[in-house]
């Protein structure tokens, strides 16, 4: 009997790696007529403030090549409305429910934690630290490691179920930061938030979202999101959650080789509703193929030649110290 349940910290086991990442699912069940939501290890529903959000106004969308531009700005209608309507819809779901959550200052995302730390089905939460700190000018909080320590630190504080953090990739290196949340509490890291990125309508000649910039999330991504899980996983010693232009059991499982101990489905979701039980069934059928007993055998299972990756790492250092 094939083993699939994983770890994605402070003691939460999950049936399988597979989840849905954040703004991707809804609150899961907008996606139940089309799979079984206990098929899935986790879902991660809609980034959740301490208060309503209206979003950004129209065009926040726009497709690009291989992938999608979204500016949809954290759309929800506030973390109370969440506790008493739409947590007793979800609650009984045979999956882990966690939560996203985001927030403008400090205090915000003190506030919201604090609400959910008290729904006891919903195992953990998912910190989105790439928002803008409105007291810093709007520099995201998670793109220095002052901030996003700040950010951690403080939620730690006040909630005491499993602490997953999601890592912005848009810093010079995304491995200073894991290890600086890591530090702070954080039980589990999730990687990679979207790119910033841009479209331009050159007939108009003008920006074709409202916002000029967006995150650039799909199948364009992928290999920048697998390079920066597999330096992470070499960096800290919590377990993390890969996402990135997953589409497939095989990306799923290039995300499991590089050390992620589970991955997020996100904008495939829109393309095919049904992905991500496809995946949990592929990466089952990849184990009988292979062999292999246990999922948590392939995490990190990577075969790197490590005299190729020591030439690397050296010349590198003599580009930097010329």
């Amino acid at each position: 009997m094939l083993k699939t349940q994983v770890h994605i910290g402070r003691g939460l086991t999950i049936k399988n790696p597979v989840m849905t990442a954040s703004g991707t699912f809804g609150y899961g069940t907008e996606y139940s007529d089309f799979i079984d939501l206990n098929r899935l290890g986790g879902i991660l529903v809609k980034g959740t403030t301490l208060h309503p959000r209206q979003g950004n106004p129209y065009p926040r969308m726009a497709e690009t090549p291989s992938g999608m531009l979204n500016a949809v700005g954290l759309q929800n209608k506030g973390v109370d409305y969440f506790c008493e309507h739409i947590y007793p819809t979800i609650q009984d779901y045979d999956t882990a429910m966690i939560v996203n959550v985001s927030g403008s200052q400090v205090e915000d995302y003190i506030a919201t934690a604090e609400k959910i730390n008290a729904l006891e089905h919903i195992p953990a939460i998912e910190l989105n630290i790439s928002c803008p700190n409105v007291k810093e000018g709007g520099m995201a909080f998670g793109v220095t490691c002052a901030g996003a320590a700040s950010v951690v630190r403080a939620v730690r504080a006040v909630y005491d179920k499993t602490l997953i953090v999601k890592l912005s990739p848009n810093v010079t290196d995304i491995t200073e930061i894991a290890r600086a949340v890591e530090a702070e509490g954080a039980d589990s890291i999730s990687m990679i938030n979207t790119l910033l990125g841009m479209a331009i309508d050159a007939e108009k000649r003008r920006p074709v979202l409202s916002t000029i910039t967006g995150g650039l999330s799909g199948p364009a991504v992928k290999p920048i999101a697998l390079r920066m899980v597999w330096q992470t996983a070499q960096a800290v010693k919590v377990p993390i959650i890969g996402m990135g232009g997953i589409a497939t059991a095989t990306d799923a499982i290039e995300f499991l080789l590089a050390g992620a101990s589970a991955v997020e489905v996100g904008t495939y979701n829109f393309v095919d509703p049904a992905a991500t039980v496809q995946i949990v069934e592929g990466i089952e059928n990849y184990m009988l193929r292979h062999g292999i007993s246990d999922v948590n055998e392939l995490i990190g299972a990577l075969q790197i030649d490590k005299k190729k990756l020591y030439n690397k790492v050296y010349i590198h250092l003599r580009i930097q110290t010329r």
